[in-house]
């Protein structure tokens, strides 16, 4: 089964297009979270993913903010301002859609998350030994989290990680117990501003990370003519 595994849209409709056209059509499809936050078009992107075949999606913590889940007051100022925002033309639909969401999902031997299995949430897997710490808080063989819009692999045993992430634009077997992140969709932070995702094929168990390009400025124009921060505009030009 080929599966299409996304995270950390942040409103941004024009990448997450990008991404579903380019993909074609998959067995079923995994997100990660964070489907809103930062971004002009909320109700658009949850609309689009909620309509995907054989969807599994765990909620993320812009999710949770803009549900009143978590106070804003621990996001940075111009992300609680974009939460505030989003609040306010967060129809009925979107609200209901978020508000199903689970923070955790098993799927056969892969934990789904947006943070980390320790706090599905919250937490970020950010380098080699938080990785090494976050291995005994899950017992399949595969966790997938996003949340730190950038891509990685981590597996368990392997120490040689001096960058901090291991990046592989091939099909990855994954034959032992790895912590995978498809990176993000709408506001990708490793200094590429293509929108990243991944395939997962579960039959051969590959692990295939792929970025894609798109029209940033017409979102960037959506950005200012909402009145949502400009430096939210900003970094999609560089993916920082």
């Amino acid at each position: 089964m080929r599966t299409l595994v996304f995270s950390d849209i942040h409103s941004n409709l024009t990448a997450l297009e990008a991404v579903l056209s380019v993909a074609g059509n998959m067995d079923a499809y995994w997100c990660l979270g964070d489907l809103v936050g930062y971004g002009p078009d909320p109700n658009e992107c949850i609309e689009r993913v909620r309509g995907l075949p054989n969807l599994l999606c765990v909620r993320g913590n812009h999710d949770a903010a803009t549900l009143g889940e978590v106070d804003q007051q621990t996001f940075n100022h111009e992300a609680s301002l974009a939460i505030t925002w989003t609040k306010r033309i967060l129809n009925a639909e979107s609200q209901e859609f978020l508000l199903s969401l689970p923070e955790k999902i098993i799927e056969g031997d892969v934990t789904l998350v947006h943070g980390s299995p320790r706090n599905p949430v919250w937490d970020y897997v950010m380098d080699y030994m938080t990785a090494v710490r976050t291995f005994s808080y899950f017992n399949t063989r595969i966790c997938i989290v996003g949340h730190t819009h950038v891509p990685a692999i981590w597996k368990e045993g392997v120490d040689k990680h001096p960058a901090g992430y291991m990046m592989d634009y091939h099909k990855t077997p994954i034959l032992s117990k790895t912590i995978l992140n498809p990176g993000s969709v709408g506001q990708p932070r490793d200094h590429d501003p293509r929108a990243s995702y991944a395939i997962f094929d579960s039959d051969k168990s590959t692990w295939e990370l792929r970025r894609i390009s798109y029209d940033y400025t017409t979102v960037q124009d959506r950005i200012k003519t909402s009145g949502l921060p400009w430096r939210h505009a900003l970094r999609l030009a560089e993916g920082w």
